[in-house]
This record gives C-alpha cells, sequence and structure tokens, in this order.
C-alpha cells in the first residue's frame, strides 16, 4: 500500500468544514468518531492536524491506567505538543481530571487549535468522574474557545453512550462512524482492479490496518501466501485485537460470535453451535445476545427476506468480512503459522476460499447495487434498498431483491443471482433463476428486471434475453468510483 493518503475524502470534508465553523465563529466544536480497531481513525485525525497546520495536541488513553496516571500523561501530552510550545504548564494540584482541563484551558489560544483525545472509553471506563468533568470543561471552559475537541474510541457502544440522552455530554458533539475503506479505496490502495480488487476488499474487511502492508498490485492469495509466513502478520492480529478488545471472555456472546462465524446463519443452528454439552443454548439467553451483537456492538448484521410480505426466519452474518474469515477459517491457520506449517496454513484457506468469498461477496454486491439506484444508475427509477429473499425452508433463496423500502417492500423492481465464480455465468445459472424468480411474492413477470452479479460475466453461449443487468466486478467498484479517491494536497 502506497503511503500516501487515500480515500477518505468525506470525513476529512466533514471535519474541515468544522475547522471552518469554529474559525468564523470563535466558538469550540466536539466532535466524536467511533470506528472498529485498524480502521483508521488515528491515522485520519492525524492526516487532519497535518493539513489544517493549526496548533495541536494528539493524546491516547492506556487501557487500566489509574485515574491519577492518565491525567499525568495527558498534561504531558499537552507540554509536549504545539499547544504547550513556549508556554508555562499549570501543575496539577489534585491529579483530577477538572485539573487537567483547566491546564487544557489555559493553553488554548485565541485562534483556531485542535485537541485529540484517543481511545476515550478507556480513560472513561477507569474514572466514573470523566464525563462529567469534561461536560462541566466543555460548558466553562473550552467551547468559548476555538477549538475543534475530537473524541475517539473503538468501543462504539461505549462511544455511542458518551453521548446519550441521559450522559453528561449529551448534545455536545457531532457523530461521524468511520467505516472501513470502501472497496473503489480497496483498490487504489492495493494497486489492483477489477475482481481481485474486490478480492483483496474481501480478504482485508478494508482496513487500513491490514492494507498497509499491502504490496501494490499483489493478488489476494498471493498476499495470503506472503503472510502465512509472517506469525505477526496484521492479517491474523487486526481480527485477534478485535476480539480480545471487544469480547475477551470466552463466555457465551463470544460462543455465538463464533457460532455465527464457522457459518451458521440461523437461531437454530446459532444455538445448536453455541450450546455445550447438555444441549444447544436456551432461546431466552440467545436473543438478547443476538440483540446486543447487532445493535450495541454492531459486529454481527441481522437481515430478513425482502419481498411484499413479512418473511421470515431472520439470519445473521459477521458484518467485517475478515473477522468473518479469520473465525472461518484464518483462525485455523493461525495455528499453523504458528508451528511454522506455512504451506498448510495457505492450503487450509484456500480450500475454503472460493465457497466463503461467494458468499462473503453477497452483502457487497447489495450496498453496491444500492448504491447504484440511489444515483439513478440503475435501469429502475425507486430503488432505495436491496436485499435477498428465502422461505421458511431456504428452498429457493434469492440472493438479490431489489424494492423501494423494507423490511416489508411496497414494489419489487428486480430480483437476482450472485454467482461469483472463476466460471461465467452459464445456461444452467439462467435457468435456475428463471425457474425461482417468480416464488418472490411482488414478483412481476412483466415488470420485474432480473439482475445477474458475476464475477466472469456471462456465458458467451448463453441468451442473454431476459437478463436486464449484468453486475461484474467492473460495475461493483464503479458504485463507488465516482467518488474521488485521493484528498487535496
Amino acid at each position: 500500500m502506497s503511503s500516501e493518503f487515500i480515500g477518505r475524502i468525506r470525513e476529512i470534508r466533514v471535519l474541515q468544514k468544522r475547522i471552518e465553523r469554529i474559525s468564523s465563529s470563535g466558538r469550540g466544536a466536539a466532535f466524536t468518531i467511533r470506528g472498529r480497531r485498524q480502521v483508521g481513525k488515528s491515522r485520519l485525525v492525524q492526516e487532519l492536524c497535518d493539513r489544517a497546520g493549526l496548533p495541536y495536541c494528539f493524546w491516547a488513553a492506556s487501557k487500566g491506567a489509574a485515574p491519577a496516571l492518565a491525567v499525568e500523561d495527558f498534561v504531558a501530552a499537552l507540554a509536549g505538543s504545539s499547544l504547550g510550545e513556549n508556554a508555562p504548564i499549570p501543575s496539577v494540584r489534585t491529579g483530577s481530571w477538572p485539573d487537567a482541563f483547566a491546564v487544557l484551558a489555559s493553553l488554548l489560544p485565541d485562534t483556531p487549535s485542535i485537541v485529540v483525545m484517543d481511545e476515550l472509553p478507556w480513560a472513561a471506563e477507569q474514572d466514573r468522574a470523566f464525563d462529567g468533568a469534561l461536560q462541566t470543561a466543555w460548558d466553562r471552559m473550552l467551547s468559548n474557545k476555538p477549538v475543534l475537541l475530537l473524541l475517539l474510541g473503538s468501543d462504539l457502544h461505549m462511544m455511542e453512550r458518551l453521548t446519550a440522552y441521559d450522559r453528561p455530554f449529551y448534545g455536545r458533539a457531532d457523530t461521524l462512524r468511520l467505516l472501513p475503506m470502501n472497496p473503489a479505496e480497496t483498490a487504489a490502495a492495493t494497486g489492483l482492479d477489477g475482481a481481485d480488487a474486490v478480492d483483496a476488499h474481501l480478504l482485508s474487511g478494508g482496513l487500513p490496518g491490514i492494507l498497509r502492508v499491502w504490496p501494490s498490485g499483489m493478488t489476494a492469495l498471493d498476499f495470503l501466501r506472503q503472510e502465512c509466513d509472517d506469525p505477526a502478520s496484521p492479517l491474523f492480529g487486526v481480527p485477534q485485537q478485535t476480539l480480545a478488545a471487544e469480547f475477551p471472555a470466552p463466555d457465551q456472546t463470544r460462543r455465538v460470535l463464533e457460532g455465527i462465524g464457522s457459518g451458521n446463519r440461523t437461531r437454530q443452528n446459532i444455538a445448536v453451535a453455541s450450546g455445550s454439552v447438555e444441549g444447544g443454548l436456551p432461546s431466552g439467553a440467545l436473543s438478547p445476545i443476538l440483540r446486543r451483537l447487532a445493535t450495541e456492538k454492531k459486529a454481527v448484521v441481522e437481515a430478513v427476506p425482502l419481498s411484499v410480505r413479512p418473511g421470515k426466519p431472520a439470519v445473521y452474518r459477521i458484518a467485517d468480512p475478515n473477522l468473518q474469515l479469520y473465525l472461518a477459517a484464518l483462525r485455523g491457520a493461525f495455528e499453523l503459522v504458528e508451528r511454522g506449517h506455512a504451506d498448510q496454513a495457505f492450503r487450509l484457506v484456500q480450500r475454503r476460499w472460493d465457497a466463503w468469498r461467494g458468499r462473503a461477496v453477497e452483502p457487497l454486491v447489495r450496498e453496491s447495487l444500492q448504491i447504484a439506484g440511489a444515483t439513478g444508475d440503475l435501469p429502475w427509477d425507486g430503488v432505495e434498498t436491496v436485499g435477498g429473499w428465502w422461505n421458511r425452508q431456504f428452498d429457493p433463496e434469492l440472493d438479490l431483491v431489489g424494492a423501494d423500502r423494507a423490511p416489508v417492500a411496497g414494489r419489487v423492481f428486480f430480483v437476482g443471482s450472485v454467482k461469483w465464480l472463476n466460471r461465467p455465468f452459464d445456461r444452467h445459472d439462467r435457468d435456475a433463476l428463471l425457474r425461482v424468480a417468480p416464488q418472490v411474492p411482488g414478483y412481476d413477470p412483466d415488470t420485474t428486471g432480473l439482475v445477474v452479479a458475476s464475477r466472469s460475466g456471462l456465458d458467451r453461449r448463453i441468451d442473454s434475453e431476459g437478463i436486464d443487468l449484468v453486475w461484474t466486478p467492473e460495475e461493483l467498484l464503479s458504485a463507488w468510483g465516482d467518488r474521488q479517491l485521493h484528498g487535496p494536497s
């Protein structure tokens, strides 16, 4: 991956807009940035500081640090920053956060500046008074100066709670959730295009922590082969860090997550996979865990069938493709890597790669079609959501349904199939799609289109009549590709 900062143009512009706001108003603005580990929060903010050319302080909390030590470290960061240059640092009398924020206020200039507090949940979890001290300091001192206060954290639920209505800092900060790099940004970072770029995005999850070590132009499987020689590779380390930080205990939540990661999608199968020798996990215990994983941790995605009728059952998947692959195959490969069996580790993942990729790419295809629908780049006007459809027996199961709304559609615009294989979409695939498409509630043979998403396009020997859209890797990337990849220098 090039050392040049790639992507994040929307996010940089959002933050630059806040700098313009504090410059014109003379008052401060607070902004929380949350996102998973290795998604690039710190790198994004450092890039902003470098581009802005303003005095700034960048402080990161340490997990488990006592409050007094955290305060001491914060004041030391202030002293060593461009805010503290040529300025006497007042003493901290009590080693408390109110004193630390008083020191910060004394150093803030009357011109714009930036203060970054990274890994904020680690500071808050060690001191229950932290949130209140921050709110008081912001209201009484900090917000009166043109400072951009950036609060970063990897625990999504904790960061959401920081600005919740029942917390002291409620209503005082705007919020940005930083997602992984999109497929077009991954393509730019890896120097790949087409199907190879999509493979790279699936393997890396779009996480800069992995992409930063990706040699330009190297395909996904070649990169995997290379990394199997390195037990310290971020390909293994990044998902391990995510699990250790967010799911440290081998409890029921961790077992449910692993059960989903191993390929179980329905409640029944997840309950069996995450149960004990006494039997599957009871529904009363499983439901709150799934809800927490989906709504609080946002580690799992829940989906229901999309059509003009309410549908069941719900299915679940791991939100992050890299973590999904780790739970499905990379974890077993890592155990071999640690024992020095790099070739065996690579072959283990390689054997599962095609089947895993075929399932993992489906959400990416749906999202790209949904983006294209929102921008008017599909043959149908009004496509606002794209999902899948299945009956209770999962026979049949349609990969693509484009509609006007979810979870119950008013109109189905298209249905389709995803065949992300090393061969073209052939006659057998087409006939299967034509046979099952009419079973989707809301399908109209006169108005509902057929979409094929294929890694290798259409087989030249089949008649494409009746197929309204062929969605290839190039089309998938182009859904994001109109966005400018490189920001202003």
